[in-house]
């Protein structure tokens, strides 16, 4: 066996998904460290007094539902987010301040955890064609290397099989790669989303 040709099968081993996942996910393709948890609970990320029934109709406020997208958007940095919310609340009556705000929790909450979840549903679509990818390089790395031993093997269908591989063996390192920095877009937005909500308890605490 070459030594890129082994080299090409030592990555395929290290970075299937799941060869180096942490033992806290009871999913098996789950290949992120971070432990996998489809959805937040409000209590995960919300200290504050239980929001109203009526919070559940953010959607139809537009000023709220505006501030909830604004404010969603991991592209606008979390300090300006928090300025946006203050501003929102010191534009409010005194007697809409605590229904707006527990609305924009609840719609914060809503929004980014939606959001979480689709990211986590792509994280494990990706995982198993990765898992897929590796059992079909594992299966070209031991045709090639079948292929060598053969007698009379034409060496020129080795090299090209080789180069084959090797190429198909970048671009499966490359995805995981890829794959471990999604991997920490759940979390990214689960601490964004508690800042927001801490933002939103310490206004109404400073309004008090």
């Amino acid at each position: 066996m070459t030594g890129m040709l082994a080299r090409s099968l030592v990555v395929v081993a290290m970075l299937a998904p799941g060869a180096n996942a942490g033992a806290a996910t009871a999913d098996p393709g789950w290949p992120c460290v971070q432990r996998k948890v489809p959805q937040l609970s409000l209590g995960q990320v919300w200290n504050g007094p239980d929001l109203p029934p009526s919070a559940k109709d953010w959607s139809n406020d537009s000023s709220v539902s505006a501030l909830v997208e604004d404010v969603s958007a991991r592209r606008l940095p979390l300090g300006d987010a928090q300025k946006k919310i203050r501003d929102f609340a010191a534009s409010l009556p005194a007697e809409q301040l605590a229904p707006k705000m527990a609305m924009l929790v609840q719609g914060m909450f809503d929004h980014m955890d939606a959001e979480r979840s689709h990211v986590i549903s792509g994280i494990s679509r990706y995982a198993h064609r990765q898992l897929e990818m590796a059992a079909d390089l594992r299966k070209q790395a031991s045709d090639v290397d079948a292929l060598r031993t053969k007698p009379g093997a034409d060496q020129d269908e080795v090299e090209r099989r080789t180069d084959q591989l090797n190429f198909a063996t970048r671009i499966f390192t490359e995805r995981a790669q890829s794959l471990t920095y999604v991997c920490d877009v759940p979390t990214i937005i689960e601490q964004r989303l508690y800042q927001l909500a801490k933002t939103v308890s310490e206004t109404l605490a400073a309004k008090k």
